[in-house]
């Protein structure tokens, strides 16, 4: 563990000095890869997820260094879903005349569900950090947690209304970031808001050709 630690430790030594907090290779990396995953994910390129499990490896000591503890754990996570996001695309559903998985609306049910295992997650998650971490940010970790899991289930199925729960975690990612010191995670976060909103209307744009005028909310599970 301590040979782990000691290849480790040269990722976090600082690289340069940012509003008076010092930025460390690994959130500079984190940075780079972030913004990259989120740009391919808005394309719809299959590359976005090995580049977005190396954005949560470097996230994980990150968070984990900042004392975001929801935040690095919720990184694991997002490497498990990555996998599943990386088969869904290739083989998870029926194909486009494209060849790949098409973008879909989330059905009234499916979002029901979402909300109550959102609100459930934040509340656990809350009593968990608030008792069992040094946690200075405990609902603010936890909300933004559990709306990223919801957000990257989404992303997985391809399903547009991700991204506004995406738009609605950066929302609080940015001045939660800045709070920590995180300045340059902080701004990456705000370009992951403009990117999200890109991503929004090109998967609209998409769905709208496909189908029509844009179906009910409640049209597809």
């Amino acid at each position: 563990m301590d040979t782990v630690a000691d290849l480790l430790a040269p990722l976090q030594e600082p690289l340069f000095t940012l509003l008076g907090s010092p930025v460390s290779w690994v959130e500079v990396l984190g940075f780079g890869s972030g913004g990259l995953c989120v740009w391919l994910v808005a394309r719809q390129h299959i590359a976005n997820w090995p580049i977005g499990i190396a954005n949560n490896l470097f996230f994980i000591l990150l968070f984990a260094g900042a004392g975001l503890y929801a935040d690095a754990g919720l990184q694991v996570v997002y490497i498990a879903l990555a996998l599943y996001g990386w088969w869904s695309w290739v083989a998870g559903g029926p194909r486009s005349a494209s060849g790949r998985l098409p973008v879909s609306r989330t059905g009234v049910r499916t979002w029901w569900v979402l909300a109550c295992a959102t609100a459930a997650a934040t509340a656990g998650l809350t009593v968990l950090l608030d008792r069992a971490t040094d946690s200075t940010v405990p609902f603010w970790d936890a909300l933004t947690t559990a709306l990223s899991l919801a957000a990257t289930y989404g992303q997985c199925r391809k399903k547009v209304e991700s991204w506004y729960l995406w738009i609605a975690a950066d929302v609080v990612y940015v001045p939660l970031y800045a709070h920590k010191g995180l300045y340059l995670t902080s701004l990456l976060y705000l370009g992951f808001m403009a990117l999200c909103v890109a991503g929004l209307l090109g998967w609209r744009r998409e769905l709208a050709g496909r189908t029509g005028p844009a179906a009910p909310v409640g049209a597809a599970a």
